[in-house]
């Protein structure tokens, strides 16, 4: 059995990792047209912002490991075309610009996201850049370690964006961040979450202007200044952080089913609509676990999971993901929040008969140091009381309180039931009543 991996970052070398464990013997194919695999883009952000200095930490796996294993990995080399019948595909070897064709009795996709460019005149300026890649983290954390570099602009208010602002700030830097959007994280969190985290960020200096379009990047070589529908600034560097869209063109010429925005359409299993044609990552979509609906999610977490899935079946298993809730988290200067299931504005654009509630409260008791305030949401079905989602903020452990909502949600509770669950306490962890159980209680 002859099996073709195309990309060697989180989901495909999951499942080739697993692949090679269950069947040693199958002829297992790797092309990656870098020559950086099985990376964690997650820790670019704190690479750039000098948090730590070595970017080895962010590869999980050299590729000469996963050859010891007897996985026949090939980097600098880019699959630009799949022949579905013929079950062949055209390789371009980048190292030598030549092109072979290559055959398979399976195939896996994994080939990822790249970066969404907005349409903003003379964006290939010195000084801008986005930050995916290893090579943007390197560039990137170069340009901010510059004395001379002291006013940067970040264009998106996502958790790249956000996460962009700490690193910038961490080294003492001039931030302005720019949202076309009216608030930050608008695609994960609702309303009552995202103005805590946008006064949290404005009261570290951060020039934040929301509904706030760039149109064009001025300078003779580098970047000198940004235009914008309001204004004119001062920009030493610039960051493009405004969304990722699948690396899937290649495909085009194929029958396989994708979303709009070109993500592969994938089944429980990973399997794609054409037979024999497996994907799992930033390129493809993930079952949401409360909507049962195909849906675009370009986290680590799923991609790793849902890879090592595809490992498995790929290797003849008949093994179903059990699905996502989307469950993600952010540090936001200070503060840290996390978001899991589904928003209210979700709920509402689904058209489900739901309630909501937010409350505020305290992560722990008030005589031991360290108490300061958390912000839940639950979103719940009206008839039922099950949840539907969760979104957490606060300094100390709000992250981890959205895991047990998380949790909540993949057992469906009810709001009763998360009002009594048993959860922890004692002075410096939480108070008596958990802001959890103090939240489901309030869920009519």
């Amino acid at each position: 059995m002859r099996v073709i991996i195309v990309g060697a970052v989180a989901a495909g070398m999951s499942a080739a990792a697993k692949l090679k464990r269950m069947q040693p013997k199958y002829d297992v194919v790797v092309y990656e047209k870098t020559d950086v695999v099985s990376f964690g883009a997650c820790g670019l952000p704190y690479f750039v912002g000098g948090f730590f200095d070595d970017a080895s930490n962010m590869i999980a796996r050299s590729p000469e490991k996963f050859r010891e294993t007897g996985i026949n990995l090939n980097v600098f080399h880019e699959v630009v075309k799949v022949d579905t019948k013929a079950k062949k595909i055209t390789v371009r070897n980048l190292e030598t610009n030549t092109e072979f064709e290559d055959s398979y009795d399976k195939l896996m996709i994994a080939t990822g996201a790249s970066s969404i460019i907005p349409p903003i005149k003379n964006v290939k300026l010195d000084n801008v850049s986005t930050l995916k890649t290893m090579e943007d983290g390197i560039k990137v954390k170069e340009l901010l370690n510059k004395e001379e570099n002291q006013k940067i602009a970040i264009i998106g208010a996502g958790f790249i964006g956000l996460e962009a602002v700490e690193a910038a700030k961490h080294l003492g830097k001039e931030v302005r961040v720019f949202q076309s959007d009216g608030r930050v994280l608008a695609q994960v969190f609702d309303k009552e979450i995202t103005d805590v985290l946008e006064e949290e960020i404005k009261k570290h200096n951060v020039d934040l202007r929301l509904e706030e379009l760039v149109s064009e990047l001025v300078g003779e070589t580098k970047v000198e200044k940004i235009i914008t529908n309001k204004g004119e600034y001062e920009a030493d560097v610039v960051i493009i952080a405004t969304g990722v869209r699948p690396n899937t063109a290649f495909l085009k010429d194929t029958s396989i089913e994708m979303l709009p925005n070109g993500a592969i359409i994938v089944d429980e299993f990973g399997r794609t609509s054409v037979e024999d044609i497996y994907a799992a990552g930033d390129c493809a979509t993930i079952q949401n676990i409360v909507t049962g609906k195909d849906s675009y999610v370009p986290l680590a977490t799923g991609a790793n999971k849902l890879g090592r899935i595809v490992g498995e079946n790929l290797a003849g298993a008949n093994n179903s993901f059990q699905g996502s809730l989307g469950s993600s988290c952010i540090k936001v200067m200070d503060m840290e929040a996390a978001s899991t299931g589904m928003t209210e504005s979700q709920a509402q654009n689904l058209g489900i008969n739901y309630k909501a509630k937010f409350i505020s409260d305290f992560n722990q008791t008030n005589y031991y140091p360290g108490r300061d305030k958390i912000y839940v949401k639950l979103v719940y079905d009206a008839e039922t009381k099950i949840i539907l989602g969760g979104q957490v903020a606060g300094f100390k452990d709000s992250v981890q309180r959205c895991n047990v909502i998380a949790a909540a949600i993949f057992g469906k509770l009810t709001t009763n039931q998360l009002g009594m669950l048993d959860l922890c306490y004692a002075p410096p962890f939480a108070r008596t009543w958990d802001v959890l159980n103090v939240s489901g209680n309030v869920c009519k």
